[in-house]
């Protein structure tokens, strides 16, 4: 069975590499979109052509982070590439199996042979914290061990599909759940470890370089995001998450509905609000 994940890049030359690897040790291939990235995103990526990387192509930015036509080429590529399942995701994330005995291909083999067409992710957010700030560095995944459960509504993160006659509708929900007609959505999750930021730093070249559509704004998307200043890029305390021990004992009890980061910046906004009427 051939899985083909469908990955958006601009400057990710920290997670690319092991993207790509990872996702090859999942039997899954890659197809990478980079949208103009300045750094050795490509260069790295190109690494890997034949080793997990099928293609690169490029997406021009023009000053404008372009959500909506990514979403769209994915969609496209989704029909025109030859695939039994598609996975739409982000260099830093990894996408995992139900359990460590199987790989992400054999575990979506299995889902279809039940009679399901789509698989939702439970997303873990890793980030720094004030005891242990900067783990920028390729050996992150090693010392950044704190995460918290992130489920805002369910579900989140339908991004895995199984190949469709028609074409899969991705742009309609900013990328964050895939529709088609007789979608039938596997019941159990499964993990995804999803790494927001390595430091503050990194945060600042992440979050405060990047310059969001001003009509996806509108729709709601990037909210959080397209608001942060820098005196909003706070550290959360080990007390406040959850000690990673391995990917079987992620664990998703009593969620977030709203990232760290997210509620900071809700209360900056509640404060300028209350402000600004009084």
């Amino acid at each position: 069975m051939r899985v083909i994940a469908l990955l958006a890049a601009h400057n990710e030359e920290r997670f690319i590499g092991g993207a790509i690897e990872h996702f090859a040790k999942q039997g899954v291939e890659t197809y990478l979109l980079d949208n103009s990235s300045t750094d050795r995103t490509v260069e790295i990526a190109e690494s890997h052509r034949g080793r997990g990387l099928i293609d690169i192509e490029t997406i021009d930015r023009h000053g404008v982070y372009p959500w909506t036509k990514i979403l769209q080429r994915k969609e496209e590529l989704a029909e025109s590439l030859e695939a039994d399942w598609f996975i739409h995701a982000d260099p830093d994330e990894v996408r995992l199996p139900p359990h460590s005995g199987t790989t992400l291909q054999q575990a979506l083999a299995d889902v279809a042979g039940q009679g399901y067409n789509a698989v939702n992710f439970m997303e873990f957010a890793f980030m720094p914290t004030r005891e242990s700030p900067d783990h920028d560095h390729p050996d992150f995944k090693e010392t950044m061990h704190w995460y918290y459960p992130m489920l805002p509504s369910f579900p989140h993160r339908l991004t895995a599909w199984k190949r469709q006659v028609r074409r899969v509708d991705l742009a309609g929900s900013g990328g964050h759940v895939v529709q088609f007609r007789k979608l039938k959505m596997y019941p159990n999750s499964f993990p995804m470890r999803h790494y927001l930021m390595l430091s503050i730093p990194h945060a600042m070249e992440k979050f405060l370089g990047r310059n969001y559509d001003p009509d996806e704004v509108k729709k709601g998307w990037h909210r959080w995001r397209s608001g942060l200043t820098k005196e909003m890029l706070k550290l959360p305390s080990e007390r406040e998450m959850r000690a990673y021990v391995s990917d079987d004992q992620l664990d998703p009890s009593n969620p977030r509905k709203r990232h760290y980061l997210a509620d900071i910046w809700a209360a900056a906004q509640q404060k300028a609000n209350e402000q600004s009427i009084t």
